[in-house]
């Protein structure tokens, strides 16, 4: 296991436990202001110790942890599970998820009428 010592940058360890795809789409979340460690803003070079809660938001869903174990290097999944206790809100019900406009395929572009329509049923 690649378990160390001291302090581990946050964008490596939200990459390490698996909550993003690669550490460069960490960072960038990080400089976007979707990551926070105990409340403040995260830059991508900012450490995270165990304890430390990291709140990241990725695709409308917020996740929150609590950094359990260290890891510099990603690791499967079995153990990255054990490296942090997720206290994230439940995803909201599918009858709240707004459902998106359907088309037929081979109907072409929304007339003006139906962009209209669209427009007034969104609320805009």
């Amino acid at each position: 296991m690649a378990e160390d010592e001291g302090p581990v940058r946050v964008d490596s360890w939200i990459w390490s436990v698996r909550l993003t795809k690669t550490r460069s789409l960490a960072a960038t979340a990080c400089r976007a202001g979707h990551v926070r460690v105990n409340g403040e803003r995260a830059k991508p070079a900012q450490t995270v110790r165990p304890g430390d809660e990291v709140r990241l938001r990725l695709a409308g869903h917020e996740r929150v942890v609590v950094v359990s174990r260290l890891v510099r290097k990603r690791v499967g999944a079995p153990v990255a599970a054990d490296c942090y206790v997720d206290n994230s809100p439940p995803p909201p019900p599918r009858e709240q998820v707004a459902v998106a406009a359907v088309r037929d395929r081979g109907a072409g572009r929304p007339t003006k009428r139906d962009r209209r329509e669209l427009e007034r049923l969104q609320g805009r």
